[in-house]
């Protein structure tokens, strides 16, 4: 997530949620990962699409969680599907000539069925690394992110990352993210609690089961802002600049197509608007008491070891 994906916390019923048939068997892939329409409208007014490729109304499956708020998750008061991934890739398609039909799968086993073919993209905060690229292929990177901790806000045990490393203190995060391998870099594999989804991770730290959690700058801003009596940022970058990016199987013939929007994307002030949009400074869009558990299905997850 990032993965990078940023701390401990989950989306219901989809705006439209389709039966589809199950893909083949992936690592800890649902059995039948529903289907969610995009949202009918797409965040930007509609923009000159000439010069771009024409993919002729082509459907494209995309992976996602349903479950990490910005990009995506499914509100419990209207079961709409919301997020960032959700408006990107619908202004994306709007420009291409293609529809996005996309589809819960949990975080742990997405980048292994998309290398597998089993959807033709992902879209989940994914941070773009040198391991990744061996199995997938990447897009243009859409947006860089810090990492940070996050922490009680009345902590007093420690103020900086530094003083944080030092000590015997837990550091919560998600499985399998970006996040989780910069969080046994920093305290070593015995002190990180990780969790199926950051919701969970940040609750972790306010029932003071962790001590803090390690997640990008943009989802911790948020996580803080709706907390702001109870979590706070530590001083501090735990790593910086990482780039976030949609995954493709290798050789695919949508890289180019899709990097192609993004760069008309860029250059008329659609990603930018769309940033301002779910990565509002200070505040988060939507609690996760408010989405549904997506691929997650127990809205309590556990924490594994």
């Amino acid at each position: 997530m990032n993965r990078l994906r940023t701390i401990g916390l989950l989306a219901a019923a989809a705006m439209s949620l389709a039966a589809c048939a199950a893909p083949p068997a992936a690592p800890a892939a649902p059995a039948a990962p529903a289907a969610t329409a995009a949202p009918a409208e797409p965040t930007a007014q509609p923009q000159a699409a000439t010069g771009l490729p024409d993919l002729g109304g082509r459907e494209i499956t995309i992976a996602i969680e349903n479950a990490y708020i910005p990009f995506n998750y499914i509100r419990l008061d209207t079961g709409q599907a919301e997020g960032w991934d959700y408006d990107a890739l619908a202004e994306i398609c709007r420009r291409l000539n293609c529809k996005p039909v996309f589809r819960e799968i949990a975080w742990d086993g997405m980048i292994a069925a998309v290398a597998a073919g089993q959807f033709d993209m992902a879209a989940d905060g994914i941070t773009i690394t040198e391991e990744r690229k061996k199995t997938v292929d990447f897009s243009d990177g859409y947006i860089k992110v810090d990492q940070r901790l996050v922490v009680r806000v009345d902590e007093n045990r420690f103020s900086t990352v530094e003083e944080f490393k030092k000590g015997d203190f837990k550091l919560a995060t998600q499985k399998g993210t970006t996040n989780y391998d910069e969080g046994v870099k920093l305290v070593g594999e015995a002190r990180v609690i990780a969790f199926d989804d950051f919701g969970s991770a940040v609750q972790a730290v306010i029932s003071k089961d962790a001590d803090a959690v390690i997640i990008d700058d943009v989802a911790g801003q948020g996580y803080v802002g709706v907390n702001a009596d109870k979590l706070k940022l530590l001083d501090g970058i735990v790593s910086e600049g990482q780039e976030l990016g949609f995954i493709f199987p290798k050789g695919s013939d949508l890289v180019g197509p899709i990097n192609a929007a993004l760069k008309s994307m860029r250059e008329d002030g659609t990603l930018q608007r769309l940033q301002e949009k779910w990565f509002p400074k200070g505040r988060q869009v939507i609690e996760y008491d408010q989405i549904g558990p997506g691929a997650y299905g127990d809205p309590t997850p556990t924490p594994k070891p």
